[in-house]
């Protein structure tokens, strides 16, 4: 072989290393607009039914009228990520946040490739027209609030997000926390929905998306404690990333689940640095206590 085959040869592996090693934000962010919160809520409801996203819920994170969630999904995704036994029903809600910072509002959204490689793991491709088609749609919908697109919030490498986790010895998507378990999944049901309604533990019940058939339901749930919930941990490690709320039960036949704050939280911040990581470090503990109750 000479040299310029040699060259070129390096230049294909090169460029080919790049390809693979490519880089995913958990949020993107769709734009800025001098409407306040209120208005921007109502444009973006508008936008995602009129192209046919369904609406979960909505809150606002740590009480702030400064900022809002909503909770959607579709039909294709809902249908599609639930064939994922292992917790894939996760995945089918995604969030859209909006956040009043000075004299603008701020728009972003959960970035669905992020998310789907990270909870599907090896599943992501064999579904992955599926994505690539509602990732597609979103943007589109949503095109009508904001033209940025621009990723944020830390990057992860693609192949790498489904065996993500932080730092060694932390745990992965398959270390989930057992919440509860029951004689029936309609008694684990009745149970969540009922301590959610009476608001145990300080929490409020965000959305809630249930396959019958299949004995599966989510459950998003907001947590209002100010000294334990969002109030605490979400001035501290980024508010930016509101779009990561609310957080999780998983409730699969008869067993509750959610997964470790650890791995939650790092991989929807996960350019978090082990000493901002440190000022919360009870924080994983606190969550685990709050939705444990919702499962007694």
């Amino acid at each position: 072989m000479n040299k310029n085959n040699i060259i070129w040869l390096i230049a294909i592996l090169l460029v080919s290393t790049k390809i693979g090693a490519q880089n995913l934000s958990p949020y993107i962010k769709i734009g800025e607009t001098q409407e306040n919160v209120q208005q921007s809520y109502e444009k973006a409801i508008a936008a995602l039914k009129e192209n046919s996203f369904s609406i979960l819920g909505a809150y606002n994170p740590e009480g702030k009228n400064s900022m809002k969630v909503i909770v959607f999904t579709r039909p294709d995704i809902k249908n599609t990520v639930v064939k994922v036994k292992d917790r894939g029903a996760l995945a089918a809600a995604f969030k859209l946040g909006i956040q009043k910072k000075g004299n603008t509002v701020v728009l972003s959204y959960t970035n669905p490739e992020y998310l789907l490689r990270a909870y599907l793991m090896d599943n992501y491709n064999t579904y992955r027209s599926v994505f690539e088609k509602f990732d597609k749609d979103l943007k589109t919908a949503l095109s009508i609030l904001g033209n940025d697109f621009t990723p944020f919030g830390g990057t992860v490498a693609a192949n790498k997000l489904k065996k993500y986790h932080y730092k060694v010895m932390m745990p992965y998507f398959t270390d989930p926390i057992t919440l509860g378990e029951f004689a029936s999944f309609e008694e684990g049901l009745k149970t969540i929905k009922n301590n959610l309604k009476a608001g145990k533990g300080n929490t409020v019940k965000v959305y809630q998306l249930t396959y019958t058939s299949k004995k599966v339901a989510v459950f998003g749930v907001g947590l209002k404690d100010k000294t334990a919930g969002e109030a605490h941990f979400m001035p501290i490690i980024g508010e930016n990333h509101l779009a990561a709320l609310p957080y999780e039960i998983i409730l699969q036949d008869n067993k509750a689940t959610m997964l470790h704050g650890r791995y939650r939280i790092a991989l929807h911040w996960p350019a978090l640095t082990m000493g901002t990581f440190m000022k919360i470090m009870n924080t994983p503990g606190d969550i685990e206590k709050a939705l444990k109750g919702l499962c007694e």
